[in-house]
């Protein structure tokens, strides 16, 4: 099954509230014939829009090919937080990785937060990004562990800007009794992510690089001058950036093995107004400490928007509203009746230790993905740190590399099916408690 046409309509934006409260690029036209480029993007996500920009500013000539729209897949669809560091915390990264190495990571993590406000302020554009990030424990057992965590980065990092909350706390943001504590990062945030692939297409634009789009990538063929295929062109470069995350495919098979698309679901009901209050006291983004996480926040309008449910085939479900109003009126009962005024799903990639993957496929081809949820701000990140390796300033691409991102069992045929059981296993353990 083709992910790019399984649950979408070909080059139209999902019926999202992002869609319907931005200002859409005209379209660009699709590849027809021979082209040529210094370097061949392929995705017009984050990473792809991110590393052609940052690629023109450094001279090359830049042709992104995308099979739908500019900021079609998890890029204008994900929940729009902006998190701090890494996806996987200090801790396990100092376990597997020399210390220096972990706080080169962290410092990364901090920088793809700075990188997106100097963006979008250097090119003129608005992602409406809003301070902080509120973590939301579901076990007493885990609430000092988080409290740790925080003077911890406090203490090795100087990074002072995470409150812990205890349960009355987090019970006075939240509104919601099901939470023992957490902690508010005053240092992350959340923003609107379709706004920001906009923002990142037009500076791209304007900066000379070319974009084609309703162009669907069906193979790369390698060589000192790799040539880029579409069903109606090519391309032929001196370097490959694969920037397509869950979208992959079969364009590299080392990199599907390790990369994993899953989909995920968001609701956004409707204007909430004066109730909005009892939700969210104060404008914040949150996540829960299931494995199967829930996320939400309030719109500019006022809306929830509430991210979370279960589905572990490629297809979306049929009724994507009321897999995700389950988890949403389990935390606000008081939101049972309420309207959903937009529902949709989208494809993001995971990794086996939910750290990005990496890759040199070739000397020439790179790629960047599997962010698993931590991608707003380190898929930006990433696009730079590809424009870098392309100009032989590959120490922070091969920083990230060394991260360890084993193959999914398997490898890319069976890795889906295992993963549902591993996840309907971690979800049964949410519902239960464990």
């Amino acid at each position: 099954m083709n992910l790019l046409f399984a649950n979408d309509q070909p080059g139209e934006y999902p019926d999202s509230w992002y869609a319907a409260t931005s200002d859409p690029l005209p379209p660009a036209p699709p590849l027809r014939g021979e082209a040529s480029a210094d370097v061949c993007v392929v995705g017009a996500g984050f990473t792809g829009l991110s590393a052609a920009l940052h690629l023109t500013e450094r001279g090359f000539s830049v042709i992104v090919l995308e099979a739908h729209r500019a900021g079609f897949g998890a890029s204008g669809r994900n929940g729009g937080q902006v998190g701090s560091g890494q996806r996987q915390d200090q801790d396990w990264l100092e376990a597997r990785l020399p210390k220096e190495d972990a706080r080169r990571l962290w410092n990364i993590g901090e920088d793809a937060k700075t990188l997106i406000q100097d963006l979008a302020a250097r090119h003129g554009f608005d992602p409406g990004f809003r301070p902080g990030v509120l973590h939301a424990d579901r076990h007493a057992r885990d609430v000092a562990h988080t409290h740790a965590y925080a003077e911890r980065l406090a203490r090795d990092h100087g990074y002072d800007k995470v409150e812990p909350l205890d349960r009355s706390g987090i019970r006075a943001i939240v509104g919601s009794d099901l939470f023992h504590g957490g902690a508010l990062d005053h240092g992350a945030g959340h923003l609107h992510p379709l706004r920001l692939a906009f923002g990142l297409a037009r500076a791209a634009l304007a900066a000379g690089v070319t974009l084609h789009e309703r162009s669907h990538v069906t193979r790369v063929t390698p060589g000192p001058t790799p040539v880029v295929h579409t069903d109606h062109g090519r391309v032929t470069c001196d370097h490959v950036i694969l920037a397509a995350n869950g979208y992959l495919g079969g364009l590299d098979g080392q990199v599907a093995a390790r990369v994993m698309p899953i989909n995920n679901f968001v609701v956004a009901t409707e204007p909430l107004d004066e109730r909005a209050d009892d939700i969210l006291s104060r404008d914040v983004a949150v996540a829960d400490s299931n494995f199967v996480v829930n996320y939400w926040r309030l719109s500019e309008d006022r809306r929830l928007l509430f991210g979370g449910g279960e589905s572990y085939g490629y297809r979306f479900p049929a009724d994507i509203a009321a897999v995700v109003r389950k988890p949403m009126t389990e935390i606000y009962p008081q939101l049972k009746g309420i309207r959903i005024d937009h529902a949709w799903g989208g494809t993001l990639a995971i990794t086996r230790t939910r750290m990005p993957c990496f890759a040199r496929p070739a000397a020439n081809i790179l790629s960047a993905s599997g962010y698993s949820g931590h991608g707003v701000a380190m898929a930006v990140m990433a696009g730079r740190i590809l424009s870098e390796a392309v100009a032989g300033q590959a120490e922070r691409f091969d920083l990230m590399s060394r991260i360890p991102t084993p193959p999914f069992p398997g490898g890319a045929r069976l890795r889906s099916p295992l993963l549902a059981l591993a996840m309907t296993w971690f979800a049964l353990r949410d519902r239960l408690g464990l």
